[in-house]
């Protein structure tokens, strides 16, 4: 039996007590280890949640017949992966509910939510909820909302998450005895699901993760290290840019991509920096001031941790990628990635990281300004750089992706001797 459908006074449909109870919440995937851990902290809220993996290509025909093909690439994938779970008969749809992110800013994000109900209504399921996962305040519902200490857990799933990723990728292509580093990583990700994440001892356990990777036996041999910027969905989701970080490893690669907390930060920050030059958004500015300086402080104890381990390239921290990016581009630059996009690129320059691969979607032109628009610049004050920019959309075909990469590559073979 469908539960009682409430609409508030503008008519959207709400996730309500009921629904939390009995619904089933889909979660569109994205960054493995991060949404794992988001997933246990939802169903310790007594949420049913299911993760959506899949990667077929009927995910791409769904998004086309859903949303408009001049939609950004990752709200065509996102909404597709949705239709297909929901078409294939897994889940009761009468018990289903959908959730997605809203960043609240001037991206096309923000408007995801409106083209998947969109889609629903097309199909005729427009009985089915969807739930804003956002940090902005917008459509609350009143079956979705947390004590305050649960806040704090998803401070952890990123941070856990960032040097989870961080330390594995630095390992996985050295590792003497192949698949210790996925073991190490599926252990940390279960003992963290088991054990909670938990701020307490932070610091003690990031210093245990860094050193159980530290003590991966590794071969001394020299790889490419490639970097992968790009807008958020297609730089860390498999099924937004073809697999790129496992075909890297198949090259022989050792991918570098940059954590989590950057972007979160970077939200915080343009925020204030709206306050700053248009005197506006007091309120929001609270908010995000203590985003970031909440956000701060935990990538400053990941950084330590990595630091003190030894062995491993330690990240930058937002306030150094900043400074970087301020010589090419303005902080009010913050349309789809903004200067993040640029100050990436730069803070793997610096750190000796030549070859990039910065990841474009289909109709995310402010990522086209930042990202392939800077590459000149880039190159003029760094002679080293070998960039190349991919662009990921339905007609574009994974062997042209791979072999516009595997040129890059051979440049920087040569210019390595490897």
């Amino acid at each position: 039996m469908m539960a009682k459908l409430v609409y508030d006074e503008t008519g959207r449909l709400l996730f309500t007590q009921e629904m939390r109870e009995e619904y089933t919440i889909l979660v569109p995937m994205m960054l493995p280890v991060h949404m794992t851990f988001l997933a246990k902290i939802l169903k310790a809220q007594g949420f049913k949640v299911e993760l959506l993996t899949s990667t077929s290509r009927e995910i791409v025909n769904l998004g086309l017949q859903s949303v408009h093909n001049d939609t950004c690439y990752p709200a065509l994938l996102v909404i597709g992966q949705m239709m297909e779970a929901l078409e294939s008969g897994k889940f009761d749809i009468n018990k289903t509910a959908l959730i997605i992110t809203q960043t609240g800013g001037g991206c096309r994000a923000s408007n995801y939510i409106h083209l998947l109900r969109k889609a629903l209504k097309k199909r005729g399921w427009e009985h089915i909820p969807v739930i804003s996962f956002n940090l902005a305040g917008m459509e609350k519902n009143p079956g979705f909302k947390f004590p305050i200490k649960v806040y704090f857990e998803l401070v952890g799933t990123v941070v856990y998450g960032d040097i989870i990723m961080n330390l594995s990728n630095q390992t996985r292509p050295y590792e003497i005895n192949p698949g210790e580093t996925d073991a190490l990583v599926d252990m940390w990700t279960q003992k963290l699901l088991d054990e909670g994440m938990s701020l307490r001892r932070l610091r003690w356990t990031l210093g245990r993760i860094a050193a159980d990777f530290g003590a991966i036996p590794i071969k001394k041999e020299k790889k490419t290290k490639v970097g992968v910027v790009g807008e958020i969905y297609i730089k860390y989701a498999a099924l937004g840019n073809n697999n790129l970080e496992a075909f890297l490893a198949s090259e022989n690669c050792e991918v570098v991509i940059p954590g989590l907390l950057d972007f979160i930060i970077f939200m915080g920050d343009h925020h204030l920096v709206d306050t700053r030059r248009y005197k506006i958004k007091y309120k929001k500015a609270a908010v995000s001031y203590l985003i970031k300086i909440v956000f701060s402080f935990f990538q400053k104890r990941l950084i330590g941790a990595v630091r003190r381990q030894g062995g491993f390239r330690v990240p930058a921290d937002f306030r150094t990628i900043k400074s970087l990016a301020g010589d090419y581009v303005s902080d009010g630059n913050k349309m789809g990635e903004g200067w993040l996009l640029t100050g990436e690129m730069l803070e793997l320059l610096h750190s000796g990281i030549n070859n990039i691969i910065c990841t474009q979607p289909f109709g995310c032109l402010p990522n086209h300004i930042v990202g392939k628009g800077m590459i000149r610049a880039l190159r003029d004050g760094h002679p080293g750089a070998n960039i190349v920019a991919i662009d990921y959309d339905p007609g574009a075909t994974q062997t042209n992706q791979e072999n516009r990469i595997k040129l890059m590559l051979a440049v920087a073979r040569l210019a390595n001797g490897i």
